[in-house]
């Protein structure tokens, strides 16, 4: 046998030849997976046990009732939609009624500060309202409250800055709500528990309206106010707020007025960003018929500096006293006109104002029937007196027996030479007041008395 020598052989082969005829053999090799890799049997548990509603589940839906059918949730699906449909129709009722413009709130003696109000709304001085269409709420009537007139003859004359300062802590800016749009116009407080005179087309035709009010160092305070009363012809309204101790504006005498006296306007003139704005003027006439709308009124005339939203604010003396409620000023699409603003007399608006306080609306105004020419007359014995152009049939001069042709010298006991002076005496008048007259004819005088008629007991 041959020996062989393994340390020098470097390998060994050994080959295996498997048989034709046998299987293949497949040779698998298995180890325990990683615990990561194993998929875990769920260990057997015990049978669900029926769960129990909670308390506040069964008080809502009880299983029960959920068994007998849905008619529960049809209910409540019909319900709510006749509700919605109520809630819209009222919605559509409301905006035609009254527009965009926020419900009626109560007013309120607190204090808040202004605000814009009517937020989205646009400014609006073409003014269509109308009073029947105003239902801002309304303040008992009756009040004790009076306008008072004071002469001024006494009174030192101010510098434009001393009538500014006393008079503008009284003028108070007033928006009215109206259908889309807030009209903006001025106010003046004429009584220190919160009444406000202004224009009646400031605030015709507004479901609400607010006040602002300027205190002391120059603060805003917002108030909702009521309205007492307002007419249409004269063009004035009173307002009122649940205030006290407001700056009230002193009211002088307009009948003392002459053409060329310094007059001054505070107001807000195109919106509220030129709040409380000063002009100046002079008087330009006095007791000026105006048609406005086909109403005639008889008017301050000034050059004073009037625009669009100084609507309602004072007409201002050189003694700082309040003699006029500027209301329109004249204006043309053809010419170009400057200076010509009107403002209703103080010594009208008085009894106007003082009868829309106690009675909410003007009472009718007592007429004399009778047309006197202005020029005065001079009497054999030296009096001056009026004489009478015509009267009327059926009215208080024909009543009392005047006649064409006599001269009146004295009426109420108070001796005329200008119809400006009779004017002024009516103006305190009443319908059914008694009142002499006396008048010169043929040669002698005589007192006739006549009783105070409307124009509509003609």
């Amino acid at each position: 046998m041959e020996e062989i020598h393994l340390e020098e052989q470097k390998e060994i082969v050994l080959t295996y030849r498997q048989a034709d005829r046998e299987e293949p053999v497949q040779l698998r090799y298995e180890r325990e997976l990683p615990q990561r890799l194993r998929r875990e049997e769920p260990a057997p548990s015990a049978p669900p046990r029926e769960e129990k509603p909670a308390p506040w589940r069964s008080a809502i839906a009880p299983p029960e009732r959920a068994k007998k059918g849905r008619w529960g949730v049809r209910l409540f699906v019909g319900v709510s939609l006749l509700l919605s449909l109520v809630c819209l129709g009222v919605g559509i009722w409301y905006v035609g009624q009254y527009g965009w413009a926020l419900p009626e709130s109560p007013p309120s003696a607190d204090r808040r500060p202004a605000e814009e109000p009517f937020s989205g709304e646009r400014y609006h001085w073409d003014y269509d309202g109308s009073v029947e269409d105003t239902t801002i709420p309304r303040y008992p009537i009756g009040g004790e409250t009076r306008l008072m007139l004071s002469g001024a003859l006494e009174y030192p004359v101010l510098a434009p800055g001393e009538v500014y300062a006393q008079v503008n802590p009284s003028v108070v800016t007033v928006l009215g709500a109206q259908k889309g749009f807030s009209s903006v116009g001025t106010g003046v407080i004429f009584s220190e528990d919160g009444y406000i005179l202004t224009n009646c087309h400031v605030i015709a035709g507004c479901s609400r309206c607010t006040v602002w009010v300027t205190e002391d160092y120059g603060a805003i305070s917002q108030w909702e106010a009521k309205l007492v009363g307002c007419d249409e012809d004269a063009d004035l309204a009173v307002l009122k707020v649940e205030a006290e101790g407001l700056p009230a504006a002193e009211f002088g005498v307009s009948d003392d007025l002459a053409v060329g006296d310094p007059v001054y306007a505070i107001g807000n003139p195109l919106g509220t960003e030129l709040r409380n704005t000063f002009t100046n003027g002079i008087v330009s006439a006095v007791n000026r018929d105006v048609d406005v709308d086909g109403v005639t009124m008889t008017l301050i005339q000034t050059n004073t500096a009037l625009n669009s939203g100084n609507s309602g604010g004072p007409l201002i003396n050189q003694y700082g006293q309040v003699v006029g409620v500027n209301t329109i000023k004249m204006m043309s699409e053809d010419d170009t006109i400057e200076g010509l603003g009107f403002a209703i007399p103080s010594s009208l608006a008085v009894r106007w104002v003082n009868e829309l306080i106690e009675f909410g609306e003007l009472q009718p105004q007592p007429i004399l029937g009778v047309t006197i020419n202005g020029i005065p007359e001079i009497l054999p014995d030296g009096t001056q007196g009026l004489s009478v152009i015509e009267v009327t049939e059926g009215l208080s001069g024909d009543r009392a027996g005047v006649r064409a042709g006599d001269c009146v010298v004295a009426f109420h006991g108070q001796p005329v030479s200008s119809n400006d002076q009779i004017l002024a005496i009516r103006r305190s008048l009443h319908v059914g007041d008694e009142v002499i007259i006396r008048v010169y004819r043929d040669g002698e005088y005589l007192d006739l008395t006549m009783i105070m008629m409307a124009a509509e007991d003609k």
